[in-house]
């Protein structure tokens, strides 16, 4: 029984260290995770191990865009602010990107950190408004010749281009109305080049349009807008799935309209479905170019359509973005785009990394002049957090577009007090612990359940007020709050996987557990009274105030008649005492 109760207590004495070691092990395994996610983007993805630098610390590549307008046309503070908005969305879609969108007089002036890749700038570039033409005439432009029985005769690789009326004369009943072609229109589209087309390639709402196909491989006559890209909601891209749930691997578009998009949808597609050849196509044209022309499969009265074809993800997430962002109030043109210097640049960044230093510095000697010893743990929890952070700004830097700006550095510092904060609260309630007379050991695992309560509500509010900051906010201020929420996750991570099991491991030790004077765990300076075999008691001030404290609390708890009962036991005990000193 003897040697049982022995092989018991050693089991139970190993369990803390064994679980700060299995705890150290998963957070080497995340930092290896992260080594190993960031050596891959080096090596296949174009990534870096240093993260991108924003605007305001690099300079970069302004855009001024200008309204194209019609003779006496105006533009208003509100298409404007419009046209921002949207312009914003279609830079940012990939991430964070810094980039600085504002007016100027009526122009619109986007500034990008860096040079942009051909993708940005065609977004941004790609600004006319969004339309949706029903095709009248289709045709590869080397066979877009008409005859003079008014027919384009296409090769057999070229979309089937029906019959077109010689001098129609009928008034058109619909935008699929072939009496659209005119003999001006035929001429018009037969002398058309592809090569040449631009942004300038526009036509009224209400009239057809001669264009091509963004690659310039089919030649278009295109019917008056039925739908507006205003119209659409929301356009997202994923696999088509089946009735039963189950995924086909085929890449498709989802375009969802608003109210009134779904009823001019549903009208154009139940005339398109009863259509034969490309008069079945409906044309989606951005920018004065087709960008694609879905066949009509089916009726469409729910305002949910789906695009599908030859997509991969990489091509379905361009045109769902096109869809989504691309319904500009206005058409603009490219005034000029010229390579701009930082704002601040890199003697601002050396500034903001200088004072970051200090306060660190500050940090650190707080910690060993108040933890002694104990403070060295504080040390190396910043250190892990810092490399953690480094990695996972890296990562996104590369992946997702993320560049630092002087805000994130900001957001950056201020997590150096927020880790601190954690610290501090995790260390004082195991003091409070060993004041209460426990062990080093057992006084580490109570502190901890109390203390990471706390900590994790504080990262709760702070990661709560980066989300809502990231929501609302634009710019500079959506990169504070980037790097204000991702460094409260870490501090989670490092606090659980590196600064508890440290000091399980570390209240193993002799020193610590035995409360050496510097070893910032000392039960004698923390007011605790040695009791003999290593166990402490509370002092007396301690004890004394712990039972006032509960005498107080136990009064307050008395009833009426209990209070009455122990006054008159009181008044009796005097009594009794002042007759036997008289």
């Amino acid at each position: 029984m003897h040697a049982y109760r022995k092989l018991s207590s050693k089991v139970a004495k190993s369990t803390p260290a064994k679980k700060a070691w299995r705890s150290l092990t998963w957070l080497g395994v995340i930092v290896i995770g992260l080594v190993a996610v960031n050596l891959i983007g080096v090596l296949t993805a174009g990534g870096s191990w240093a993260p991108k630098l924003a605007l305001d610390l690099e300079g970069g590549t302004q855009i001024i865009l200008a309204p194209k307008l019609e003779s006496g046309q105006s533009v208003s503070q509100e298409q404007l602010n419009q046209a921002v908005s949207i312009i914003r969305q279609r830079i940012d879609s990939s991430g964070v990107s810094e980039a600085e969108i504002n007016t100027s007089g009526q122009n619109i002036v986007v500034s990008i950190p860096g040079i942009p890749d051909d993708a940005t700038i065609n977004r941004i570039e790609s600004s006319a408004k969004l339309e949706f033409r029903p095709v009248l005439v289709a045709a590869a432009p080397s066979t877009a010749a008409i005859g003079a029985d008014g027919t384009a005769t296409p090769t057999p690789a070229a979309t089937v281009d029906p019959t077109l009326p010689s001098t129609p004369t009928a008034v058109p009943t619909n935008g699929s109305d072939l009496s659209w072609v005119t003999p001006a229109l035929q001429a018009q589209y037969a002398a058309f080049d592809c090569s040449t087309i631009d942004t300038s390639n526009v036509a009224p709402a209400d009239q057809p349009l001669v264009t091509c196909e963004t690659d310039g491989s089919v030649k278009y006559i295109l019917g008056p807008v039925e739908v507006s890209g205003e119209n659409v909601s929301d356009a997202t891209n994923g696999q088509k799935t089946t009735q039963s749930g189950a995924t086909t691997g085929e890449w498709v578009v989802n375009i969802k309209f608003d109210e009134q998009g779904t009823k001019d949808f549903a009208t154009v597609s139940t005339r398109l479905s009863g259509l034969t050849g490309v008069q079945n196509q409906f044309a989606i044209v951005l920018d004065g170019k087709v960008i694609s022309a879905p066949r009509t499969l089916a009726v469409i009265t729910d305002g949910n359509a789906q695009i599908s074809g030859s997509f991969d993800q990489a091509s379905s997430k361009v045109l769902a973005d096109q869809l989504k962002f691309g319904a500009l109030p206005l058409s603009f043109t490219v005034q000029s785009q010229d390579t701009i210097s930082a704002t601040l640049g890199s003697t601002q960044l050396v500034s903001g990394l200088i004072a970051g230093l200090i306060g660190l510095i500050l940090v650190v000697l707080y910690s060993l002049l108040q933890y002694r010893l104990l403070g060295f743990v504080t040390v190396a929890s910043l250190v892990v957090a810092a490399v953690i952070t480094y990695l996972l700004i890296t990562i996104l830097s590369w992946r997702e577009g993320y560049r630092l700006s002087l805000a994130g550095v900001a957001g950056l510092i201020v997590a150096i007090g927020i880790t601190a904060d954690s610290f501090i609260v995790y260390f004082e309630r195991v003091r409070d612990e060993l004041r209460d007379g426990r062990g080093l050991e057992s006084a580490v695992e109570a502190g901890w359940k109390r203390a990471i309560r706390t900590v994790l509500a504080s990262d709760a509010v702070n990661f709560l007020a980066a989300g809502v900051l990231f929501i609302v906010a634009v710019g500079n201020v959506k990169g504070f709050a980037l790097t204000l929420g991702l460094t409260t996750i870490v501090d989670v991570v490092v606090v659980a996987l590196f600064t508890h099991p440290t000091l399980q491991l570390l209240a193993q030790t002799r020193f610590f557990s035995e409360g050496h004077r510097f070893s910032g765990l000392d039960p004698r300076a923390l007011g605790a009274t040695y009791r003999g075999r290593a166990k402490f008691r509370p002092s007396d001030e301690v004890a004394s105030a712990k039972l006032s404290s509960a005498s107080r609390e136990a009064a307050k708890r008395q009833t009426i008649a209990e209070r009455k009962a122990s006054e008159l036991v009181g008044s009796s005990t005097d009594r009794s005492t002042d007759g036997k000193d008289s």
